[in-house]
């Protein structure tokens, strides 16, 4: 069954190519002109992915993505104009799973839909047992695709998941963020390092009971992690 795509831009334009694109690689496409309507189809068809654009008037793309990323963590990539660190950065932390910068060429985006979409699907770790952590305080269970704390379930995007997963089952290993990268995300970008460090952030923020200093995804100074 084809996978189904929802996109929220503004600009029909834009929305018209981005559809012609993605059904010539057999997705189903659903589209939206501004956020109310993208949060109704979103209900209605359960999107497996959404290309969501920042700059729209009335609700921006950041709040848009906070709003969803309240009920849902599908995943979502942002679309952006201007392509700052501040913009992409922001875009991170409201929960989007990947950027793409305007101008794009189209097989780009095909690439950068493929990639989330197979992170979504793939299982980045050789364990299938549950992994527990901190005498059964951090529970990880890669069939369920469920992360518990203190016995409470702690919801992640799916990128969110799968990094973490990835370095749990490499407990004591240092993990240089090119290594991180390559294996999580598994596709060329130029703020590589800048995503794994805000989505680092962002799971200690959920995993860490004071992510200030943290237990479990501990920073080895210019190199990378260590679980």
């Amino acid at each position: 069954m084809p996978e189904k795509i929802l996109v929220i831009d503004d600009d029909p334009l834009l929305l018209t190519l981005i559809q012609q694109s993605l059904e010539r690689d057999n997705y189903t496409i659903r589209t939206a002109q501004n956020g109310n309507e993208g949060l109704d189809l979103m209900e209605k068809i359960k999107p497996d992915l959404i290309i969501l654009d920042i700059m729209m008037p009335g609700v921006s793309g950041w709040e848009l993505c906070e709003v969803i990323r309240r009920t849902s963590m599908v995943p979502i990539i942002m679309l952006t104009a201007r392509g700052s660190h501040n913009d992409i950065v922001r875009g991170l932390q409201s929960g989007a799973d990947d950027y793409l910068v305007k101008p794009f060429h189209q097989a780009e985006l095909l690439a950068r839909v493929s990639a989330v979409l197979r992170r979504v699907r793939a299982n980045p770790i050789a364990s299938t047992e549950p992994l527990s952590f901190g005498g059964g305080e951090l529970v990880i269970d890669p069939g369920d695709h469920k992360v518990m704390r203190n016995s409470e379930e702690i919801e992640l995007t799916p990128t969110e998941f799968n990094l973490l997963l990835f370095m749990a089952d490499r407990p004591g290993r240092i993990l240089s963020t090119e290594v991180i990268f390559d294996n999580v995300w598994s596709y060329d970008t130029e703020a590589n390092v800048e995503s794994v460090k805000w989505y680092v952030w962002r799971l200690r923020k959920k995993i860490e009971s004071n992510p200030s200093k943290p237990k479990y995804i501990i920073t080895e100074r210019g190199i990378g992690y260590r679980f």
